[in-house]
């Protein structure tokens, strides 16, 4: 049974919003603490977007197909998630994080599992493919520490 013990960080991530979050209490009480909020400024594709898609010719005389137009919106969210495993490294590999649990949306969950250096993935404790970014922290402590107790 894992615990959100005191000195435990929390990592709420949902590709636009990071946000750091460390447990000052015990497990039977958590109090999470405000460490750092990252956040990227992210708006909708189609403002992202100016061009239209591109075409490419076929096999047959003058025929021509259009290409899948790039979804700017997804992407910057997949470079969020590389970000942030670049700085969670960084924290870890400094020594400020010794314990880690992750709550990300499942997609950038998966995203961030996958660039995760090795030192990082050997201290996380917790994972929660859940978006959390919008709750406030007195939920976060229940849902987290409920997810723990439960894994």
């Amino acid at each position: 049974m894992t615990e959100l013990k005191s000195g435990t960080w929390v990592v709420i991530a949902d590709g636009e919003k990071a946000l750091f979050l460390e447990n000052t209490m015990d497990a039977e009480d958590p109090y999470l603490v405000v460490r750092r909020i990252d956040e990227q400024e992210n708006p909708a594709d189609h403002a992202q977007g100016t061009d239209r898609p591109g075409r490419m010719a076929d096999n047959g005389m003058g025929q021509r197909s259009a290409l899948d137009d790039t979804d700017w919106h997804q992407l910057a969210k997949m470079r969020f998630a590389d970000d942030l495993a670049d700085t969670l490294f960084k924290l870890v590999h400094k020594g400020r994080i010794e314990r880690l649990v992750i709550a990300a949306a499942p997609r950038i969950l998966g995203e961030v599992r996958q660039k995760l250096h090795s030192e990082v993935s050997n201290i996380v404790v917790g994972e929660i493919d859940k978006t959390l970014t919008n709750h406030p922290i007195d939920e976060i402590e229940k849902i987290v520490a409920g997810h723990l107790k439960a894994a």
